[in-house]
């Protein structure tokens, strides 16, 4: 067979099952519906989805206030794992049943998906399907925030917020994997301990105590040299104090307020670098970049078993909802996973 046609070695079906979004609001406006199977196009493959992972921007999505970018499609749904089952054009590198998990725009709620060919990964080969769906948009995340934007080196000293939640139990794995020394925050002792058994020295109940007064003396007064901050305002002020001279401050979520007090003074005087970033709307080129990156640098860790997602539950595509109200309420532990039977 010709490797650049759009066709499949199997029939495949005509409709889909998917889930989408039926008007803004609450989780109860997901619903579950079916639509044509999509076409994959130049440089893309059609996936046959095996597993979708949950994320709070598809939450967002959910409630009007984060659309998905021009041309991408509407339903929600940003990772993916399964099968290739058909390719467009110019798609070299993947052969039809290659087991892969990628990144997307969107359209990950449903039983087929198209995604870029240059941002499928290799499922790890002792690693469930259902669980590498869990795993695109923690490590394209993390690693484009702590290494590229952050520029984490060996030996730095590392606070990840939010460190039981998806990104947090990634970043806390990945930073260790690469020889940091981590702390983390969490809303809850059991929180608090998962963050330390994936590695964190030390993770702080929010809740119960303020994080700088508890790790900066860790850190023999000196702080540490950089932030991952899922938070936002209302930590911008301690982030501040906690960071080391010459400290990195990364934004990579506003769940706490989207604005705080900036002390240009502390900024001054410690020469501090504070930057911020999404994920969704960059440039194909540069998810490809990261991509290969991943490939290089962080899959053989994978395969070593050395890294691993966290996931507190798999459940059916048509529990989205419930999914959803899981996550909005804050009482997940790592991922959450939607499993369409394939």
């Amino acid at each position: 067979m010709d490797n650049n046609n759009n066709m499949t070695h199997a029939p495949l079906p005509e409709r889909m099952r998917v889930v989408e979004i039926s008007r803004h609001g609450p989780p109860d406006v997901l619903s579950t519906s079916t639509r044509p199977l999509p076409k994959p196009g130049h440089g893309e493959v059609l996936i046959r989805v095996a597993a979708a992972g949950i994320n709070r921007p598809d939450c967002l999505q959910r409630r009007g206030l984060y659309p998905p970018p021009a041309g991408a499609s509407d339903l929600p749904g940003l990772e993916v794992s399964g099968t290739v089952v058909a390719k467009g054009p110019d798609v070299p590198d993947l052969r039809y049943g290659d087991r892969v998990c990628t990144l997307l725009s969107g359209g990950g709620y449903a039983e087929y998906c198209t995604a870029s060919a240059e941002l499928c990964l290799p499922v790890p080969a002792e690693m469930d399907i259902e669980y590498a769906a869990a795993l695109p948009e923690a490590l394209f995340t993390c690693w484009s925030n702590l290494f590229d934007r952050g520029r984490l080196e060996c030996d730095d000293v590392v606070l990840v917020h939010g460190g039981a939640s998806g990104i947090g139990t990634t970043a806390i794995q990945l930073a260790r994997t690469f020889g940091a020394r981590v702390f983390a925050t969490a809303g809850s002792d059991a929180k608090r301990q998962l963050a330390e058994d994936l590695g964190a020295e030390r993770a702080v109940n929010y809740r119960d105590e303020n994080f700088v007064d508890v790790l900066k003396p860790l850190t023999d007064g000196r702080g540490v040299d950089l932030i991952l901050d899922i938070v936002g305002g209302n930590y911008l002020e301690d982030n501040l104090r906690l960071l080391a001279t010459e400290g990195r401050l990364v934004v990579i979520g506003v769940l706490g307020g989207a604005t705080g007090k900036l002390d240009l003074g502390r900024m001054l005087t410690k020469r501090l670098t504070i930057t911020a970033s999404t994920l969704r709307n960059r440039l194909p080129a540069e998810k490809g970049e990261i991509a290969a990156a991943l490939e290089e640098w962080v899959w053989p860790h994978l395969d070593a078993g050395n890294l691993a997602p966290v996931i507190q539950d798999i459940m059916p595509l048509e529990q989205a909802a419930q999914a959803h109200r899981i996550l909005e309420a804050n009482e997940a532990m790592g991922k959450l996973v939607l499993t369409t039977g394939h």
